[in-house]
């Protein structure tokens, strides 16, 4: 099968598919009614689909994927502005869950939505480590905190400083400001130097979709930080070879309810 083929009695030449190539590999040669791949195609494909999915006529089948297996996109299920608005402003994170776990199939269907956020090139390299195990989820956190420890050592007195040292603090006193006793934490990993933004935007997919599962999500920059600068994390997570960490999260169901959205600073733009 060559790179796509086209229905003839579908397609009616209106060209959208050869706009809307991201490589432009797609084209009308001399006089021909359908589209071929332009010499060459097959090699810089990067099989994100869009001709499938931009062609009204569901004429256009990748050798990889057909219009019978996409989705269909549900206009009637799409937010309105000020609910998309509303969403995106009022997500906060949850740093106090309740004791009570995640079904699996629901973190499952979280990562599945996930899988869909851009990627560069359509590259899709972002892979997960869950983890729902209490005693794993405490070594985490106390593997992270040796690293802090040691990390505090060398980090001169400044704001930043005194919040280190407020995080070590409050280790000592019992309160783990960590993982804050989350029951998942989702980490995103990718090949090192290759997939840190892809991660990024998946795992910034992950947390909104998580606000449409009555889910609180918060960012665990520390466990991060470990897992790139601390040898004994890095063991503990094992990770294929060649990978590394680009992000983590807790996820849980909220113990509370925020009522209102804070102020934020206005943004600073220039207009060109």
């Amino acid at each position: 099968m060559n790179l796509f083929v086209v229905d003839k009695n579908q397609c009616d030449s209106c060209r959208i598919c050869v706009e809307e190539c991201p490589l432009r590999i797609v084209e009308f040669k001399d006089k021909a009614q359908v589209p071929t791949p332009v010499d060459g195609a097959d090699e810089i494909c990067v099989n994100c689909g869009h001709c499938v999915a931009v062609c009204p006529h569901g004429a256009l089948a990748l050798r990889t994927m057909s219009p019978e297996q996409c989705l269909p996109i549900q206009k009637e299920w799409s937010f309105e502005r000020e609910e998309a608005a509303n969403l995106l402003r009022s997500r906060r994170s949850i740093r106090t869950f309740k004791d009570k776990a995640i079904g699996r199939e629901v973190l499952a269907d979280l990562i599945d939505v996930a899988r869909f956020a851009p990627s560069g090139l359509n590259i899709q390299n972002v892979d997960w480590l869950v983890f729902s195990d209490r005693e794993e989820i405490r070594q985490l956190a106390e593997i992270t905190m040796d690293w802090i420890r040691s990390f505090a050592k060398e980090v001169p007195q400044s704001f930043f400083r005194r919040v280190v040292d407020r995080f070590v603090h409050n280790w000592d006193r019992g309160i783990d400001a960590v993982c804050w006793e989350a029951p998942h934490i989702i980490i995103a990993h990718a090949p090192k130097g290759k997939g840190e933004t892809n991660c990024t935007i998946a795992l910034t997919y992950l947390e909104l979709t998580a606000l449409c599962f009555d889910l609180g999500t918060c960012w665990a920059g520390w466990i991060n930080l470990a897992a790139n600068k601390w040898v004994p994390m890095q063991q503990f997570l094992a990770l294929p070879e060649g990978h590394t960490s680009c992000g983590a999260m807790m996820i849980g169901y909220p113990k509370y309810r925020c009522h209102r959205i804070p102020l934020r600073n206005d943004a600073r733009v220039i207009w060109r």
